[in-house]
């Protein structure tokens, strides 16, 4: 796409399914690269095929970006190539982190990766302090310091352990391309992570509260639309659909019994399809390819979650996700209406996740074996699994009482 690049131009960026570019009229040369995470770069090319990256949009201005893609052309044209690619090939060709993350690592992750914007957002949060660096300035004294800050700001060591892995899968890719010769990271350890720490899932009390305030949640939406209704009926304005006909007022309460009922991830929910759910066999599929440790797994259904998906099969006009956001795509947040459920149930210290917490302690306090916990919930070994061994009745209990 060919255009003058203007501020308005800027705002109406927006990620597609494939990257795209948009050349600017005004200056030859410079135009905008954006790629499905979303990440929209400055670039300005002088030959077939050859281009660099200028800055990311956002951190760069339009004006900077114009005036450094004509030094660039005019250095191209008087020496073959911009000094800033010359500098880059003396030093080895060592890109910047960004440029690596830009013109590499994003588009083969984008490839191999089923949650490869997510995770592409991820590291540009974290390691923003390291973008501008080369490829080679990025050591373990650095990655050390950013970790201290994380911590002190409040990060747990297993968040802070997740975001150095995700460093450590780029820095590996460098390496195996062979744009670094060893690993920055070799000897740099993980923190240590209590796995079996405390599990947060809900009580009697908390469930009974988390499922009044759904049904209130909608009693409140439904009031709303009516009262919208006889606004728009007094006005002679087509009226919107009658929320109190149908088994549910938007999505919410089902998708909170989905998760509850079979422990799936909060991924793995949105990523339904009624293709995945066998409601005459009573069984969900979670593909291999939508889930965590990348093997499918079947969960069966029990009647209360019957009952719900059937009823929301009924009244939803997709075909395709269980759970859509708009226009039919994937969902992607809930976060606004759970915490305003969570507010309504009264409920302090709960995160979506403690749903499958709940999910798991339940199954395991009514003596269900821990193999069994482990295949329902997805886990590669027991390990993860065994954090809600203590919750087994009177397992250990009995065992003291043997001595």
């Amino acid at each position: 796409m060919k255009t003058k690049i203007t501020s308005r131009v800027l705002t109406t960026l927006v990620p597609r399914e494939k990257a795209y570019r948009i050349h600017d009229t005004s200056q030859p040369g410079l135009f905008i690269r954006v790629l499905p995470s979303g990440h929209a770069s400055y670039m300005v090319t002088w030959a077939r095929n050859k281009a660099i990256t200028l800055g990311r949009v956002g951190m760069m201005t339009l004006d900077q970006a114009r005036t450094e893609s004509a030094q660039y052309l005019a250095e191209a044209h008087a020496h073959g190539e911009p000094l800033a690619v010359s500098q880059e090939r003396k030093v080895g060709r060592m890109p910047t982190f960004e440029s690596f993350l830009t013109d590499h690592f994003e588009p083969w992750s984008q490839a191999h990766h089923r949650d490869a914007i997510n995770g592409a957002r991820a590291i540009r949060k974290s390691f923003v302090d390291l973008l501008p660096l080369r490829l080679d300035e990025i050591d373990t004294r650095r990655v050390e310091q950013l970790r201290t800050t994380w911590l002190a700001e409040g990060l747990t060591p297993a968040s802070a352990n997740r975001n150095i892995t995700r460093l450590r899968g780029v820095l590996a890719r460098a390496v195996e391309w062979g744009a670094l010769e060893v690993h920055p990271l070799a000897k740099l350890k993980r923190l240590k992570v209590d796995r079996r720490g405390r599990v947060r899932y809900l009580t009697t009390e908390e469930e009974n509260a988390l499922f009044k305030a759904m049904v209130d949640r909608e009693a409140t939406i439904c009031a709303e639309r009516d009262n919208a209704n006889k606004w728009r009926s007094e006005r002679k304005k087509a009226l919107m659909p009658d929320l109190s006909k149908l088994h549910f007022a938007d999505h919410l309460r089902p998708l909170v019994l989905t998760s509850i009922k079979t422990g799936m991830r909060r991924g793995e929910v949105f990523n339904l399809t009624w293709d995945d759910i066998d409601l005459k066999n009573k069984i969900i599929t979670v593909e291999g390819a939508t889930s965590k440790s990348g093997q499918t797994r079947h969960i069966p259904i029990n009647k209360e979650l019957l009952e719900t998906l059937t009823n929301w099969k009924q009244q939803t006009v997709s075909k395709g996700f269980v759970f859509p956001g708009k226009d039919g795509k994937r969902l992607d947040n809930v976060k606004k209406s759970w915490d305003g459920l969570l507010t309504l149930a009264k409920i302090d210290g709960f995160r979506w996740h403690d749903l499958r917490h709940t999910f798991a302690s339940k199954l395991v306090m009514a003596g269900i074996p821990l193999n069994t916990v482990r295949e329902l919930l997805g886990h590669s070994d027991l390990a993860m699994t065994l954090r809600y061994a203590h919750l087994a009745p009177d397992s250990k209990a009995a065992a003291v009482e043997l001595i």
